[in-house]
């Protein structure tokens, strides 16, 4: 079994950044109120400890190596992540901030109206909303939690799934005009989630044969990908709720029925999950709002 490398002392590598700042072993020792001969004793220690030369001297000048300007890198990025923990750590001791980043979809449709009722629960929340398509990344976003829209392919995140997110096949009456049988789909443009492909599997539960037309179109989200159906660029899988409301209207038909995808099994129809690492349910108020969402029934209509 090999043995990490044995680390050189803390304040040797911090006196040591200090001189790759100033590129002086003077202004170190000025930031750091130590004398030169100081600095330049951290500097051999580190040295000798690493059987390396990290700096070439030339009377008062020095010159950085190679090897000392890889290493100062790594160094300062270590740095950085001992801050960011000491951050973190002394941040969740002392608030009940909860950053939650959730779909825009989920967000205004299902969100918003709800959270008063987690605010009755714990009153004293600070709750910080982001509403970014994708997962974050929840140590360089600063996200406790996220509901995310998709498949729950996050296996290295808890995750829970809240709600289907059932697509509607629609499109405008004239270009339903076109359609008589669901074949006749490959004779028009097909509107795309850049997220997921949804339609590879609708079109092959319809047994839809030959490839459909290809479509340059795609969409982030579900409010573009509404609009671009409502302006007739395309048939469209839309959402449920925003499908019922626009069949409704008269502004958009389902050539189709509303229940193709309700019939699919259901690893292929997409949805709205509760996804966290699981560290973070250790801190109090994020868990309770998890537990807040994972109670709520988000199908059942906000009176």
């Amino acid at each position: 079994m090999n043995r990490p490398p044995r680390l050189p002392p803390l304040n040797a590598l911090r006196v040591f950044q200090t001189v790759m700042r100033h590129r002086s072993f003077r202004g170190a020792a000025d930031e750091l109120t130590v004398t030169p001969q100081a600095v330049s004793q951290q500097i051999k220690l580190l040295e000798d400890t690493l059987a390396l030369e990290l700096f070439t001297r030339q009377g008062r000048a020095i010159e950085p190596t190679e090897q000392a300007i890889l290493l100062a890198h790594y160094i300062q990025a270590g740095f950085d992540e001992f801050a960011e923990g000491i951050r973190r750590v002394t941040k969740l001791g002392q608030r009940n901030r909860i950053n939650l980043n959730a779909s825009p979809y989920f967000a205004t449709r299902f969100l918003l109206d709800r959270l008063s009722n987690f605010r009755a629960i714990m009153p004293g929340a600070d709750l910080r909303l982001t509403t970014m398509v994708e997962l974050p990344d929840f140590i360089a976003d600063d996200v406790d939690v996220a509901i995310q829209w998709g498949f729950g392919a996050w296996s290295n995140h808890e995750q829970t799934l809240l709600l289907r997110d059932i697509k509607v096949i629609c499109c405008t009456p004239a270009l339903a005009a076109k359609l008589h049988t669901p074949n006749d789909l490959r004779n028009l443009p097909l509107l795309h989630s850049v997220l997921a492909d949804l339609w590879t599997p609708v079109l092959a539960h319809l047994n839809v044969s030959g490839a459909p037309q290809d479509s340059a179109l795609r969409f982030q989200d579900a409010a573009t990908m509404r609009r671009a159906t409502l302006a007739g660029l395309g048939v469209g899988l839309l959402s449920t709720i925003d499908a019922e409301e626009d069949l409704a209207s008269g502004k958009l038909v389902a050539p189709f029925g509303l229940n193709i995808m309700a019939e699919m099994p259901q690893a292929q129809i997409p949805g709205f999950y509760l996804v966290l690492p699981k560290a973070h349910r250790r801190v109090k108020s994020i868990a309770a709002f998890c537990d807040w969402v994972a109670h709520e029934n988000w199908a059942m209509p906000v009176v």
